[in-house]
């Protein structure tokens, strides 16, 4: 595998969408759990979403707002991100593991092997 790499965060107004991308080669979904943490400042990093055969999963705070997906063909995890909220302000990164997604009641930063560099995401009015 290759090293994940982010891209796609920016500025934008509350209420405003951004497209984050990922670049995974030699990743797929159907070995891999993919997913997305964020961390904003002076807090610890958090879950964001995760998906693994196509099934995805999302906590709460992206839960109607956010959509993650995955293209085996061109090894790219996206998140799209609807309707943010100057709460949503933070580093956003790519993550993997080997395997399907587990502890998903309290996902962990310990339980993901690969992570990219990340990419900001600013909401700011």
């Amino acid at each position: 595998q290759g090293p994940l790499s982010e891209s796609g965060g920016g500025s934008v107004q509350p209420g405003g969408s951004l497209s984050l991308s990922c670049a995974a080669p030699g990743y797929d979904d159907s070995n891999y759990c993919m997913g997305w943490f964020r961390q904003a400042p002076g807090k610890e990093r958090e879950a964001v979403a995760f998906i693994h055969t196509g099934s995805p999963w999302y906590n709460a705070p992206a839960m109607g707002r956010f959509t993650i997906a995955q293209n085996n063909a061109k090894n790219t995890l996206y998140l799209q991100l609807n309707k943010l909220k100057e709460d949503d302000t933070a580093m956003y990164y790519c993550v993997a593991v080997a395997g399907y997604c587990h502890n998903l009641r309290n996902p962990q930063v310990s339980d993901f092997t690969y992570w990219g560099q990340g990419t900001q995401v600013t909401v700011s009015s």
